[in-house]
């Protein structure tokens, strides 16, 4: 007789989820292509609605016309929204960075601050942005939540959150604070290459059906 798959513990799982994403991704690069923290403060506001493709496409333009704040603070927005049309939400976007680069020049020296509460204040930097910067250019432990490790998150039972906030608290309760920024990068590529919006269910991928080989049906997502 046969015995019936079952699914595992959600300590099993996140064992598991960490195990296979090292060995996958040992060494997972950073997306957005960028040079210095400011660079890639740009890049993550222009990733919003828009793919870190067309953002890699269209940032050298960018840094061609200004690559620091102290210059691109002089630039019109006519001018940066002219270049960053490819990345969606031009007019939004091109006033954020020109007015983001004046207060940078005038409250940070032209530095980029190693400071959340700092980061979210200026315009165009939510939470999620102002973790990607903290993590990826001063190292700070962050977990920034996008919509692919949302997405993962319940499909691997890791959280039942309904928003990207709630989901962002469990998986800094579940990993070890010194593997968030690491794990961060590895869920989104796993996303991308393996676990897509449309090519798995929560029964497709190798993931999915090794946390929950009893799964029968799809798992339903919230949406942030």
């Amino acid at each position: 007789m046969e015995v019936a798959a079952k699914n595992l513990n959600k300590a099993e799982r996140v064992a598991l989820i960490q195990q296979t994403l090292n060995q996958l991704y040992p060494a997972p690069p950073i997306p957005l292509d960028h040079f210095d923290a400011y660079s890639l403060l740009v890049a993550v506001l222009l990733s919003a609605q828009c793919t870190d493709e067309r953002v890699n496409q269209v940032t050298p333009s960018l840094w061609a016309l200004a690559d620091n704040p102290f210059d691109m603070a002089k630039v019109p927005v006519e001018q940066i929204q002219s270049v960053i049309r490819p990345c969606g939400l031009s007019p939004q976007k091109s006033k954020a960075i020109s007015v983001l680069s004046q207060r940078l020049v005038a409250e940070y020296n032209g530095m980029v601050p190693a400071d959340m509460e700092a980061l979210e204040s200026l315009p165009g930097v939510g939470h999620k942005t102002a973790s990607v910067v903290m993590a990826q250019a001063f190292g700070v432990p962050a977990f920034p939540v996008d919509t692919h490790i949302h997405r993962l998150a319940q499909r691997w039972g890791l959280t039942s959150g309904k928003n990207v906030v709630q989901t962002e608290r469990d998986l800094k309760r579940l990993f070890p604070k010194d593997a968030w920024n690491k794990l961060h990068l590895q869920i989104i590529f796993y996303g991308r290459e393996h676990c897509t919006a449309r090519g798995c269910d929560g029964r497709v991928c190798g993931l999915c059906r090794a946390c929950y080989p009893a799964r029968k049906h799809p798992k339903k997502v919230h949406k942030p």
